[in-house]
């Protein structure tokens, strides 16, 4: 089950373990969280979906984290958004729009700087990117790369809950 297209809250609810597992999962890579939301089934209202998906990312543990941020193309890295956003394109489409239009020197200040985040942190830089200009996602990458990795992680897995409940709505059709 694919999310390029919309489902039911219903249809959600009534697909099998593995197929409920593999959609959650286009929402959020963290086998933790996606197997919580398909677990929590039936959701009788996206509203619940939603404290759903708060509570089931707020029981996720680092290892969670870093596997849901493993998930992500590195912001600015067309052929790892290409790559990694093959299967959800619907969904994750246009979150990284503002690196798409960027122009030559500020995409490569983001890759310089997002190959540092990584080297520092030991995983990429994670922002809620959609609606936000590739100059404002580097200034806030340079901002972030004097933070200590726990302080990181803590503000990444925020920005990733973030793109989740993004994805979640994109992907429920209301």
């Amino acid at each position: 089950m694919s999310q390029n297209t919309p489902i039911t809250l219903d249809n959600l609810n009534n697909l099998p373990k593995t197929e409920a597992q593999q959609w959650f999962s286009q929402c959020c890579a963290a086998p933790n969280w996606f197997s919580a939301m398909c677990d929590a089934r039936p959701y009788g209202s996206p509203a619940e979906l939603v404290q759903q998906a708060q509570t089931a990312w707020k029981a996720c543990n680092q290892a969670d984290y870093l596997m849901a941020f493993e998930a992500h193309p590195m912001i600015g890295d067309v052929n790892s958004l290409r790559e990694k956003y093959a299967a959800t394109k619907a969904i994750a489409s246009k979150e990284q729009q503002g690196a798409n239009e960027a122009d030559e020197a500020t995409l490569q200040a983001l890759a310089d700087a997002n190959h540092q985040y990584l080297k520092q942190h030991g995983f990429i830089f994670i922002i809620c990117a959609t609606g936000l200009s590739a100059q404002t996602m580097l200034e806030a990458l340079q901002v972030r790369l004097d933070h200590d990795t726990q302080t990181e992680i803590k503000l990444a897995a925020a920005e990733q809950l973030k793109i989740t409940l993004l994805r979640l709505e994109k992907g429920i059709q209301l």
